[in-house]
């Protein structure tokens, strides 16, 4: 079983910036993918950027391109999500997730993903 844990949330003015972790507590041999989902209230959860373990690969949603950049890790078993220009539409609960496998979907939907972490508070103040 993995687990998940995030830090690096907070209260931001518009404009700044904040780092996100997420740390993996076993060996990400058994991880195939790792992303950043984030969720407001009475909103659904929203994909947000997804990185590969091994290739590098990464993606990041519309809405935060340019802003955000995820990267990971692999000797602490960490990923991270660096978010700059931050907006108030940003303010979210922030998740991490991990998938064992590539091959179930899309990363962007959260059923690509067997754990989660407990979520870190982003709030972006006007």
């Amino acid at each position: 079983q993995v687990q998940l844990v995030e830090s690096g949330g907070g209260l931001v003015q518009a404009g700044g910036s904040l780092r996100l972790s997420c740390a993996a507590s076993e060996r990400t041999f058994s991880i195939d993918v790792m992303g950043w989902f984030r969720q407001a209230p009475e909103k659904e959860r929203e994909f947000v950027a997804a990185t590969s373990w091994s290739g590098g690969d990464t993606h990041h949603a519309d809405s935060v391109k340019g802003r955000f950049t995820i990267s990971r890790d692999n000797a602490k078993n960490t990923v991270y999500l660096q978010m700059s220009s931050l907006k108030p539409e940003d303010t979210a609960v922030y998740y991490c997730a991990a998938s064992r496998s590539y091959y179930r979907g899309s990363y962007a939907s959260p059923n690509f993903y067997d754990y989660w972490g407990q979520g870190t508070q982003v709030t972006v103040a006007s």
